[in-house]
């Protein structure tokens, strides 16, 4: 018999893993905010591009790395030794990674600093989706766990804000520290989730992370949770981030600053990842929801392609509505989380968004090396090429992708190998 769960969706797990993946989305973000004032003064000339496009890609790569990295460990322990424990332990190891980062004195060391913050930040999303998804009924599953993405995303913003307020980037990585710090405090008073607390008890095999490879039925469950995510860090980690250089593109001179495109993109996130619970809870379906979204995204992106931008303002308008059509962030991971047993539902959660956030450097490949410099396509032309590629992936992988808005989470895996 399952562990009786809370039936408000404003319980105190929802609360801290709400504000836990807001201090989370503050740090993952900072980065793209405060990224010329910290390379300048770490010595990188802002005028010698190419040093520039060096200097941040090595350190956004160290970051996501060490976010493939922490997906599969924080999974497999959240899995193994508790939600609980994941929460704990990611939030510890980044508010010391923040701290450190505050004190960088070269590149190379701004990059192994972001390294251990990706393997901490890598563990909050997944622990708390994961937890609230557990301690809730089904029936306020995707309210609960939107209301933690929303929340959660709004870290961007006040990242933004806070390196505008301070004009101080190693004082941002130390205030996201001491945020961090408060937040264990409140962690205290969370319980461990029923659910697992049974699995604990029993022999069954938990936090497996070979067990997605070794059952073919699993395995495609698990690949498609991670392609439906995909278009997420296309708009963000190109058109969003790269807002500037296509604002040139579009119409010459421009005073566009990637930060505030990325803040204005996050606060649309989070309108629509709070609305996609809603309406995920209005079509009775998940799918139904990402669908919606998706459609948003189409339409955003040919608008965005469209030649109709040609100033500052229609170009920020248009990094929100991106980001608003991408606001299903919540509804994806709650999908992979609800497609698994409770002995591997932590790594599946974990380990999935941090698969996606990890695509990055691919669909750079793919967006640079491929299209720009193999075949010498201009920059806008690669990113439509990119963004079609990415999208069609995507639609295929939702349209074989189970539906879970009813599904009972109280089973577990087992470990049948291969044909």
């Amino acid at each position: 018999m399952s562990a009786q769960k809370p039936a408000s969706i404003f319980n105190i797990a929802v609360i801290v893993a709400a504000l836990g993946y807001f201090v989370d989305i503050y740090d993952l973000l900072l980065f793209t905010i405060v990224r010329e004032p910290s390379l300048a003064g770490l010595g990188v000339d802002l005028q010698n591009k190419g040093m520039v496009i060096a200097a941040s890609t090595k350190v956004l790569n160290w970051q996501m790395w060490g976010l493939l990295l922490g997906g599969i460990i924080w999974g497999v322990m959240g899995d193994k030794k508790g939600r609980l424990s994941v929460l704990f332990g990611s939030i510890m190891l980044y508010s010391v990674a923040n701290f450190i980062t505050g004190f960088v004195d070269t590149v190379e060391n701004y990059a192994y600093a972001r390294f251990a913050a990706g393997i901490g930040l890598a563990g909050e999303l997944g622990a708390g989706i994961t937890l609230v998804s557990e301690l809730l009924p089904k029936q306020k599953r995707g309210i609960g766990t939107s209301l933690v993405a929303g929340i959660g995303l709004f870290g961007a913003v006040a990242a933004y804000f806070t390196f505008k307020f301070t004009d101080d980037w190693r004082l941002c990585y130390k205030i996201g520290a001491g945020l961090g710090v408060m937040l264990l405090l409140l962690r205290i008073s969370v319980a461990e989730s029923g659910l697992f607390k049974q699995v604990k008890e029993s022999k069954v095999a938990r936090g497996n992370f070979l067990m997605f490879f070794t059952n073919a039925k699993r395995f495609r469950k698990y690949i498609l949770a991670i392609l439906i995510g995909l278009p997420t860090w296309y708009v963000i980690g190109i058109l969003v981030n790269l807002s500037n250089r296509f604002a040139t593109e579009f119409y010459g001179k421009n005073a566009i600053e990637s930060g505030k495109a990325i803040m204005y993109a996050y606060a649309a996130i989070a309108v629509g990842d709070i609305l996609v619970g809603l309406v995920s809870q209005y079509f009775k379906s998940r799918k139904k929801a990402l669908y919606l979204f998706y459609f948003f995204a189409i339409v955003s992106g040919i608008w965005f392609f469209s030649g109709a931008i040609k100033n500052d303002t229609s170009l920020y308008i248009a990094c929100a509505m991106l980001g608003f059509s991408t606001g299903f962030w919540a509804i994806f991971v709650t999908m992979g989380a609800e497609q698994f047993g409770t002995n591997l539902r932590a790594t599946a959660a974990t380990t999935i968004p941090n698969m996606v956030r990890g695509s990055l450097p691919l669909i750079n490949l793919m967006f640079v090396n491929w299209f720009q410099k193999a075949n010498g396509w201009s920059f806008v032309n690669s990113a439509i090429i990119t963004g079609v590629i990415v999208m069609a992936v995507t639609l295929v992988a939702a349209y074989f992708t189970e539906e879970t808005f009813h599904k009972d989470l109280d089973y577990i895996e087992t470990e049948e190998m291969l044909p």
